[in-house]
């Protein structure tokens, strides 16, 4: 990702030291006789640089917000999602977006899966690279501790709104 936006090959990487956290997550969803009305989870981006997914080998439900369309994110099994979080948007100032996605429930079958969270040391400030802003591409973004953007993270998921909108410029 570093070297397709001509920035050193460490640059994201170097941000994950031994005070970086890794967070799980195991999820079950079970049957809803009415899935129409429940969300298994509301739409969201993860406040994360990198989120692992396994998802369920057979059932469904995860979906994707595309062009304000909700698209069905296939099941495919033994296999990982790797999804960018918030923390690459703000990192890559705007290239890479964190996208907005929710996890529905099954009328019939139960739903499970396993989310590794990954983040930067919560006191390293969350920033756009230096080298992806200039006088062709402003910053986007204001800095903030990884722990305090997190934080917000939770209240602005409470209230429906993304966190990442708090930060930009």
């Amino acid at each position: 990702m570093a070297k397709s936006l001509d920035l050193e090959e460490d640059c994201f990487t170097n941000k994950f030291d031994e005070k970086a956290t890794m967070h799980a997550r195991f999820n079950y969803y079970p049957p809803c006789t009415r899935p129409d009305r429940v969300f298994g989870l509301k739409p969201h981006s993860d406040g994360t640089v990198l989120t692992i997914l396994l998802l369920d080998r057979d059932v469904g439900g995860l979906q994707v917000m595309k062009d304000g369309v909700w698209v069905d994110v296939p099941t495919l099994p033994h296999s990982l999602l790797v999804n960018l979080g918030d923390g690459m948007e703000i990192m890559s100032n705007g290239i890479f977006k964190s996208p907005v996605h929710r996890a529905l429930t099954n009328s019939v079958k139960e739903r499970l899966s396993v989310v590794m969270f990954c983040s930067m040391d919560p006191e390293m400030e969350l920033k756009p690279l230096e080298g992806l802003i200039g006088d062709k591409r402003p910053r986007k973004y204001k800095s903030m501790k990884t722990k305090d953007y997190i934080a917000s993270l939770f209240e602005t998921f409470a209230e429906g709104k993304r966190a990442i909108d708090l930060v930009k410029v």
